[in-house]
């Protein structure tokens, strides 16, 4: 399996113990962003884990024109790239239209595509061409096999920085299940593969104007996601999701990570067969 570098971290290689991937769903204020930056940089730090830092500016997809959507591209770019050098920490966020890509990719150090758009070519194609490191979201109405298709899209770019991540399945009207044969397949592909605990659980839609979500269930899938065998994990974390403005009923409460992913560090570490996570990973 290929092995991609991002700043100090690398993912993928088959033996490595799992990267976190994890924030709020979109930036709702700076200091918002800040606290649980610091509070995520201090857990991971203590436990060896590679950490990648994750935050919307913009969430073009929601379902509501009422939404919020975030502080837009230029104030949003701002609180990220102030979040990436403060913190000494890697950044990720997506983009929803081709006209942000370039922008973008000059503050974070992952771009990524979100799963209703992952068939787009021309978003595909800029960001491979403009982004250091590409995640794409497999979309919920694609079986995993058909992910080579956009691995091809955005390798003809010359860009091998791909990570491909599962975030569940349609499964009938306003519901999502996680086929876990997706991730040995996808791993198949030669690219390092995420999961996204925390859409997976993710009611499309099930509250009318908004997603719904059980968050009770990320615990049970990210174990399955780690005992299967994944290079990374997308969690998007918030103190108090009952009060967050957007992807609140499916995001992990900030005071529970730390012991969901003791429990995970170990089932990847008997997977793996190896002594992982050391501070000096």
């Amino acid at each position: 399996m290929k092995e991609i570098s991002i700043g100090d971290i690398t993912i993928g290689g088959g033996s490595r113990g799992f990267v976190l991937i994890a924030g709020p769903c979109v930036i709702e204020d700076e200091r918002e962003v800040f606290y649980t930056l610091e509070e995520l940089k201090g857990i991971t730090s203590e436990m060896g884990i590679p950490f990648i830092f994750k935050a919307s500016y913009d969430k073009a997809n929601r379902s509501s024109i009422h939404s919020f959507r975030g502080p837009g591209l230029e104030k949003g770019l701002n609180i990220l790239r102030r979040a990436g050098e403060g913190f000494s920490v890697p950044v990720l966020t997506d983009v929803h239209c081709r006209e942000d890509v370039g922008r973008v990719a000059e503050v974070v150090d992952v771009v990524q595509v979100p799963a209703f758009l992952c068939r787009q070519t021309d978003l595909l194609v800029e960001c491979g061409r403009m982004a250091r490191c590409v995640n794409v979201k497999k979309g919920q109405f694609m079986a995993p096999w058909d992910m080579k298709n956009v691995i091809e899209k955005l390798r003809s770019t010359g860009n091998e920085n791909i990570l491909l991540t599962e975030r569940g399945v349609s499964f009938g009207y306003n519901n999502l299940v996680v086929d876990f044969r997706a991730l040995p397949i996808m791993r198949g592909m030669g690219y390092p593969v995420i999961f996204d605990a925390t859409h997976s659980v993710q009611f499309p839609g099930g509250l009318g104007d908004a997603s719904g979500g059980d968050r009770t269930m990320v615990r049970y899938l990210a174990r399955g996601a780690v005992a299967v065998g994944v290079d990374g994990l997308f969690m998007e974390v918030h103190r108090d999701p009952d009060r967050a403005l957007c992807d609140g009923p499916n995001s992990l409460r900030l005071s529970e990570l730390k012991g969901l992913l003791e429990e995970l560090v170990e089932i990847d570490r008997v997977v793996k067969g190896k002594t992982l996570f050391s501070k000096e990973h």
